[in-house]
């Protein structure tokens, strides 16, 4: 597996302003695409006309609705691209990289349970497989996902944390903007993230997909 960019551990907390930097692995092997070709079954990557809008790119972070209190997530949904998955909680391995769910079970995605909890203020991070040695993953079809869609994140206290797409952007792995995307935020937010940006019959995926939205409502 290739790496994946590193990002902070400190979301969330202004106490934990200076972020702690781990490696995350790539989520992909790319068998699936070295066994059928990759011209023709490349996963969807998005067009400049989702990436983030102004000048520096960066977010507006005023709160559209209060900030929940934590509460560790179970499934998420993207109806749009026809997501429907439970969640698994991931930590970091010996190595200190971050785990991945397993590549098995391709409807299976994985949040980073040592940081914040969707719904609550600051950045939340959820991960899964593009493909696995059999075929498409549960973030199969990410890169299709467009600005103003809606994610739905199923949480154990029972209410629903609904979060608006900002942006859908495609990184390569050398260019990865690690404060951008893993970044604290002073509002709610969520990053989906999977493997991307062209693929290497060499190499694998050349870098990552990355989803960016916020908080918008609860239920």
């Amino acid at each position: 597996m290739r790496r994946f960019p590193r990002y902070g551990t400190g979301f969330g907390n202004p106490a934990n302003a200076a972020m702690a930097a781990v490696t995350v692995f790539a989520l992909c092997s790319g068998a699936w695409l070295l066994r059928n070709g990759a011209e023709t079954h490349a996963p969807p990557q998005p067009s400049a006309t989702q990436a983030r809008a102004g000048l520096d790119g960066r977010a507006d972070e005023r709160p559209a609705v209060p900030a929940l209190p934590p509460s560790p997530p179970h499934r998420i949904r993207i109806p749009a691209i026809r997501v429907s998955a439970p969640l698994t909680g991931l930590g970091l391995t010996k190595t200190g990289s971050l785990d991945v769910p397993p590549a098995a079970d391709e409807n299976l995605a994985g949040w980073y349970e040592a940081g914040t909890t969707p719904g609550e203020r600051g950045t939340a991070i959820v991960a899964g497989h593009v493909d696995n040695a059999d075929g498409p993953a549960v973030f199969y079809d990410l890169g299709a996902l467009a600005k103003g869609s809606t994610i739905e994140v199923d949480r154990r206290d029972g209410g629903v944390a609904v979060f608006t797409v900002d942006a859908v952007e495609v990184y390569a792995a050398k260019d990865f903007p690690d404060e951008k995307v893993y970044g604290a935020a002073r509002r709610p937010e969520l990053r989906v993230i999977t493997c991307g940006g062209g693929y290497s019959r060499g190499t694998g995926y050349q870098g990552n997909v990355v989803v960016f939205a916020h908080l918008t409502g609860s239920r």
